[in-house]
């Protein structure tokens, strides 16, 4: 059985023909925003539709961090190493600080609630940015309903006051977000609006003073859209499909796939060296090594 689709000859160099996809934990009912905690040696993820983050340890399996979780939904660590959290149940961001307390980071923006964050990143200068959605209140799946006050757009939460910036504005429903390396590139999935036929895509932005500017499309995920992705040390992008993970060159090329036998909705690298990509797919939890190592908070 393989466990690779090689595009271009240089991916062959990124996968280990002898390490295998693993489905480490299953069970679940939709599972998203996969977050390596390496000081904990651990990984969490969200159990969406049953209100729960679970907790995958090596050698102990899972087990439930918080429940109920206020249907969280994606996950990222501070510069701090500090827990920061999209809820759609209380539609808000939140961090986790270290004594266990939880604080608000956003939860309205000029006086309206926020749709239901959905997925987040944390920069440099401590700045939050997410992605604002109205997936969380369109069912009661993944949250409630409820009426959608603002334009899904992707936000700047600043460090020190709170406030909320409009980063992002040229999208049907952004979704995924992730930094190059350097911080010169922005990306984000568009995965359109629910229950219609919108196009969905990767964008990339350049970051000016700070800024996303030159807003352009990147690469078109196929089979499935792109829901969350992270990227390597050298820059490729690892992103979510319908058939697994697609490896995207820096210049928006098909390099080649991991097969998952589900739907992958979100990823991440973790690890001792940052070589394992843990896969978040639908009913289950799965991780690949690699001969790669992720861009990863902190």
């Amino acid at each position: 059985m393989s466990f690779f689709e090689t595009v271009e000859p240089e991916f062959g160099r990124f996968v280990l023909g002898n390490a295998p996809v693993r489905q480490l934990a299953s069970g679940f009912d939709w599972v998203e925003g996969p977050v390596w905690f390496g000081d904990a040696g651990c990984l969490l993820f969200s159990d969406i539709p049953n209100n729960r983050i679970l907790r995958w340890t090596p050698g102990e399996g899972v087990s439930t961090y918080r429940q109920p979780s206020n249907y969280a939904n994606g996950h990222t660590r501070d510069r701090q190493g500090r827990l920061v959290s999209c809820e759609h149940g209380t539609r808000s961001v939140t961090r986790t600080e270290h004594d266990g307390r939880i604080t608000v980071v956003a939860d309205s923006f000029e006086g309206r609630p926020l749709n239901s964050p959905n997925d987040v990143i944390v920069a440099q200068d401590g700045g939050i940015w997410f992605s604002d959605p109205h997936y969380g209140i369109m069912t009661n799946y993944e949250g409630f309903v409820a009426e959608q006050e603002n334009p899904c757009v992707v936000y700047r939460a600043d460090p020190e006051t709170g406030a909320l910036e409009v980063m992002v504005d040229d999208m049907n429903c952004p979704n995924g977000l992730a930094f190059s390396r350097d911080e010169g590139r922005l990306y984000v999935a568009d995965t359109g609006r629910m229950f219609s036929q919108d196009a969905k895509e990767i964008r990339v932005y350049d970051l000016v003073d700070g800024r996303p500017v030159k807003g352009r499309h990147f690469h078109t995920i196929s089979p499935g859209c792109a829901d969350g992705f992270r990227l390597d040390s050298d820059g490729n992008i690892w992103s979510s499909a319908a058939d697994g993970v697609h490896c995207i060159a820096p210049d928006g090329r098909l390099l080649g796939k991991i097969l998952v036998p589900e739907l992958v909705s979100n990823l991440c690298f973790g690890g001792r060296a940052k070589h394992e990509l843990y896969m978040t797919a639908t009913t289950s939890l799965y991780r690949i090594i690699l001969n790669r190592q992720g861009v990863q908070v902190p």
